[in-house]
């Protein structure tokens, strides 16, 4: 049983209102193709807004441990979630990642991994890279702009498209393409950081 249109429709009653959300550039957001949709981490309210502003039904890669707990467990697949081991290569995650992009889906990850404790980007993890040359998808980088603050503006950034024909075609790096994406999160906070509250 899918949750997911359910789950959207109860948290955007919720948080549209209640942290002001503004979404910029929802266009940007291939309309047929796999997508490969990275963010930055500021919050564990997250992957809730960035699922309720995606114009696509996002499958999340969520950390192993949310799926030991006794409701969790059964609730996150069923909202499109899929389990990740964290700091190690987890080869189940990824081919799982790459079916659902092969076959046209939207994946959002966290390259960080984890929050960022300062509210600043932290350096992003080569997974992101690997998926984004091997899962002959399109790469989409996503900003949220907090804080997670009840009447305070919170705004949700996604990007153009990168360009990735030419790093397939050259073979580039797992890390050189994380770095590429992570530098493109970095430069939407930048652009709209100082969007009047």
């Amino acid at each position: 049983m899918n949750l997911y249109p359910l789950g959207k429709a109860l948290v955007s009653i919720i948080f549209y209102p209640l942290y002001r959300i503004r979404v910029i550039g929802k266009e940007n957001m291939p309309k047929d193709n796999g997508v490969l949709l990275c963010s930055n981490h500021i919050d564990n309210l997250d992957p809730p807004t960035v699922g309720i502003t995606s114009p696509r039904l996002v499958n999340f890669m969520a950390k192993e441990e949310l799926f030991e707990a006794p409701i969790l467990k059964g609730l996150l697949p069923k909202l499109q979630a899929f389990p990740v081991k964290r700091g190690a290569s987890d080869r189940q995650a990824i081919r799982k990642a790459l079916q659902l992009l092969k076959s046209g889906e939207v994946v959002g990850l966290f390259p960080e991994g984890t929050r960022s404790t300062t509210g600043e980007l932290g350096e992003g993890m080569a997974g992101a890279g690997f998926l984004a040359l091997r899962g002959e998808c399109d790469v989409v980088p996503c900003a949220i702009i907090g804080p997670y603050k009840p009447f305070k503006r919170l705004t949700v950034i996604y990007g153009q498209p990168l360009p990735m024909k030419e790093l397939r075609e050259r073979k580039a790096s797992a890390e050189e393409v994380t770095q590429i994406i992570m530098q493109s999160i970095q430069n939407l906070i930048d652009t709209h950081k100082n969007i009047e509250k």
